[in-house]
């Protein structure tokens, strides 16, 4: 069925309100802050025979909605082995290795009937605060198994032809530190689900099935066909990038990913077969997770590209099956977070050497997944866990953001109030970091310094991060940006982990601190290049030292605080006199 542009446009529209009102509906009624503050969730609609994405929502995390495509067909897979998918039917799990991230994120899918005629799916995915394992909050970095980092539930049915399965849910509560916050986010999921049911079945009986399906066959066509527009616009040939994680929590070597990229007409060819192998610790990610991570990276690049599956029908993924990238059970898996961001890395990089005007430099690189946990004067267990900022990487249209959340989500951090009202702790800093961003003609964004002090008794700490050794690089030019830095307190003095940035099992007492230095984002072009006035409105914003704009940019402050124009000069010509 043909479509005129205005149908085509306002049902485009009212798809996408569908999956953001899903979003919304949970985040205002989630117990957990990741969900509710930082909106580690996502929602979608989803192919009825593939499981392919059709439309996302806008507010939760791309990254989720790239792999719950994979999950989707896990469903589709499970029950065509079974009785089939029945109308009334839920289906509920967090199996990383089948369309999943990691333990923590669980997912629910819904199939939307019409007619006894199954029409399309919605899908739910929330990170839950806890999930059993060896760790409070589940990002164990000292894993090596998956059994260690929370409960594995495979696609089971939460509802089975419209009866709710409480059995299900005991054993998921029976499992968690905090069952009362895991009930609450399931059932926010659960309501977005069916909120999300009635208005698809409200937009389908205005317009009609077959109007509605040919929407969607047609975005996702117009999808692909813009996708291989810009990748026909990119020079022929291959590219290589690579980038390392500090360690896998386990062994302390750094882990290669490699990216070779090749352009072939409006084909495009990503070949991750160079990276390291498996590892024994948790950075480990599935297929389906790579995959989605380089959706999210396409999507950052090409960006008028519409967001649903037809963006990777122009693509073909090699990834060897025994490399970190593709893993089965029961490798650990835990940290994905950090594996993906390095992902989305190499792909900058990659597209940055064929194409840089629509490239970006590097982000600050890493979640800094941190939790606290103990025991109230009272008894009661209380879990914090949350991740942190860092800065953006810039790009050919200017400098690069302060102190955003990772380019795979559009999450939110954790406001400090809600943190310390829903926990045992006082931040004494949240600030900008100075000189955290990379050099260039266009500045990387900064990342952040937190300091965290603890009001309780006691408390066990971990940090999952990177970033600590192989700092945010540059592109067309332009400089790093600083190392992640990770400080705690102890009775003898400062300390830092021996590893740079994991460590599992640190003690807290009262009125110790905990101290988090984020990287900021790469830089873009030749530093050189930036004009000394605006080196030097970043010295007065405090964005740049004094020593960092000598050093880095080559431009002399003066004592007014504006740029010594001869001395930068000189500066200037001294140090390509010397790189020559």
């Amino acid at each position: 069925m043909a479509l005129d542009p205005v149908t085509l446009a306002i049902l485009k529209g009212r798809l996408e309100q569908i999956a953001d009102e899903m979003d919304a509906t949970l985040f205002r009624s989630a117990f957990n802050p990741i969900i509710a503050e930082a909106h580690d969730a996502s929602h979608g609609i989803y192919d009825a025979q593939t499981g392919e994405t059709l439309v996302q929502g806008k507010s939760g995390l791309p990254i989720f909605v790239g792999v719950m495509a994979f999950a989707v067909k896990a469903v589709i897979d499970k029950a065509a082995r079974r009785d089939g998918i029945r109308e009334g039917d839920v289906w509920i799990f967090n199996d990383p290795y089948d369309g999943g991230t990691h333990l923590s994120d669980f997912r629910l899918v819904k199939p939307v009937f019409r007619d006894g005629r199954l029409f399309c799916f919605l899908a739910s995915v929330g990170h839950w605060h806890d999930v059993g394992g060896n760790v409070p909050g589940n990002y164990n970095p000292a894993a090596t198994e998956c059994f260690q980092e929370g409960m594995l539930i495979p696609p089971v049915k939460l509802y089975d032809r419209g009866e709710f399965r409480q059995d299900v849910v005991d054993i998921l509560s029976a499992n968690s530190r905090l069952p009362l916050s895991l009930y609450g986010d399931l059932n926010g999921q659960i309501n977005a689900l069916e909120l999300g049911a009635r208005r698809m079945h409200a937009l389908i009986d205005d317009y009609g099935d077959a109007t509605v399906a040919s929407a969607l066959a047609e975005l996702k066509a117009r999808a692909a066909e813009m996708m291989r527009a810009q990748i026909a616009g990119l020079p022929a040939g291959t590219v290589s990038a690579e980038d390392f994680l500090d360690n896998d929590g386990i062994v302390d070597e750094p882990l290669k990913i490699a990216l070779d990229l090749t352009v072939e007409g409006d084909r495009m060819v990503m070949d991750f077969t160079r990276s390291s192998p498996a590892c024994a610790g948790p950075v480990n990610i599935s297929r389906a997770t790579t995959i989605a991570a380089c959706y999210v990276a396409l999507k950052h690049i090409f960006g008028d590209v519409p967001a649903n599956a037809g963006v990777l029908e122009p693509v073909e993924f090699r990834i060897a099956e025994d490399s970190l990238l593709s893993v089965g059970a029961p490798k650990p898996v835990g940290g994905y977070t950090e594996t993906i961001l390095r992902l989305i890395d190499v792909v900058f990089q990659a597209v940055a050497r064929i194409a840089p005007g629509p490239a970006m430099a590097c982000a600050y690189g890493t979640i800094n997944a941190l939790s606290l946990a103990g025991h109230r004067a009272g008894g009661r267990r209380w879990v914090m866990f949350s991740f942190f900022g860092g800065g953006h990487g810039a790009h050919g249209a200017g400098d690069g953001l302060n102190h955003g959340n990772a380019p795979i989500s559009t999450a939110t951090i954790p406001p400090l109030e809600i943190l310390e009202a829903a926990y045992p702790v006082r931040f004494t800093q949240w600030a900008l970091r100075p000189d955290s961003g990379g050099a260039g003609r266009y500045r990387g964004g900064l990342g952040a310094v937190y300091e965290i002090e603890l009001l309780e008794k006691e408390a066990d700490v971990f940090l999952f991060g990177e970033r600590g050794r192989f700092a945010p690089p540059g592109i067309v030019g332009g400089g790093p940006a600083a190392l992640n830095r990770f400080t705690f307190e102890q009775d003898d003095g400062d300390h830092h982990p021996p590893m740079a940035s994991k460590m599992v099992g640190i003690p807290l007492r009262r009125g110790r601190r905990l101290r988090l230095e984020t990287p900021g984002g790469g830089g873009y072009g030749d530093p050189f290049a930036r004009s000394p006035e605006r080196v030097a409105e970043d010295v007065r914003r405090g964005f740049v030292s004094p020593q960092g704009a000598l050093a880095d940019f080559g431009v002399v402050i003066g004592g007014d605080g504006r740029p010594d124009e001869s001395a930068t000069a000189r500066r200037r010509a001294s140090r390509k006199g010397n790189a020559r």
